[in-house]
This record gives structure tokens, sequence and C-alpha cells, in this order.
């Protein structure tokens, strides 16, 4: 069957910067994806006193990095850039440290969170950076992911105690 892609809806970028912001799309694509499968599994192994409340954020938290991730993925095949979110490359393209199996302490859980929260937001807020000098439309995108996230990682951060290490 012939192939239907046409490249008469693409935005006027040159290949290299396509590529580059196709890069920068991707590596945010592949740590949002980590990061909601990490919650999931903190969400499956969370115990204590905290349980209900943050059993239920975890899920509000990891449909927010399904959407968000899906927007960045969208905007990729809107440059001509195919995404990739499939197993290996999550698993070879994320510097995320993953969980370990079994019970978690609810404190326990909202530090490993807002560690993982927090490395998500800083990595995503420099890949905003590079995007202002490639592609503004693609930067903004980015805005509304690291907008997201540091929201979400001061809503979390604020179950901590003031004096708790992280």
């Amino acid at each position: 069957m012939p192939s239907t892609v046409t490249t008469k809806h693409l935005p006027p970028l040159d290949a290299d910067q396509r590529e580059e912001t196709g890069r920068e799309l991707q590596a945010t694509l592949v740590e949002l994806i980590d990061l909601a499968l990490i919650g999931k599994q903190l969400h499956w192994s969370l115990v204590g006193p905290l349980f209900r409340p943050l059993h239920e954020q975890l899920d509000e938290l990891v449909d927010s990095w399904r959407e968000l991730g899906d927007t960045v993925a969208e905007r990729a095949v809107a440059i001509g850039v195919w995404p990739d979110g499939q197993a290996a490359a999550i698993a070879s393209g994320s510097d995320l440290t993953g969980i370990e199996r079994g019970a978690i302490d609810d404190r326990a859980v909202v530090r490993e969170l807002t560690s993982r929260l927090e490395e998500v937001a800083n990595r995503a807020r420099v890949r905003m950076d590079r995007l202002g000098d490639l592609d503004a439309a693609s930067q903004d995108v980015l805005i509304e992911v690291v907008r997201a996230l540091e929201k979400q990682l001061w809503m979390v951060q604020a179950q901590l105690p003031p004096d708790a290490e992280r």
C-alpha cells in the first residue's frame, strides 16, 4: 500500500532544527512515560496512614503524565518526527532510577516521588530553554510540561515535614 504521508503540513523548520527539536521532545516523552510507570509502581507499593490520599493522588499524577506525554508525542508528529514510546525506548532512554518491588511507607513514597519529579522537571526545563532557539511552538509544549511538573512537585513536596531530608 502506498504511503499517504505528506510533508506539506510540516512547519518550516530546516532538517537540523527538526532533528534537534525531535530529540528534545523524544527525551521528554521517554521521561514522562517512565515517570508514569514509576508512579504506578509507587501506587501499588504504598502502605501507611496516608495510603488513601496518596493512592488517589498518584492516580491523578499518572493520568497527567500520560496526557502530557501524549501532547509531547503529538507535537513531534506535527513537526515530522515519529516518537517512540515503546518499552525498549523507555528502558534504554530514561535516566530515572526505578522503584524496588515491595511495600513502601507513605513518607518514603513522597520522598521517592519528589526526587523523580524534581529530576524530570529540571531536565524538562533545560530542554524547554534549548527549544527557545529552535521552535517556539515546541518550546510552548515544554512550557506546559514544566508548568505542570513544577506545580505537581510543589504539591508533593508540601506533604513532607519542613525538616525532612530527601
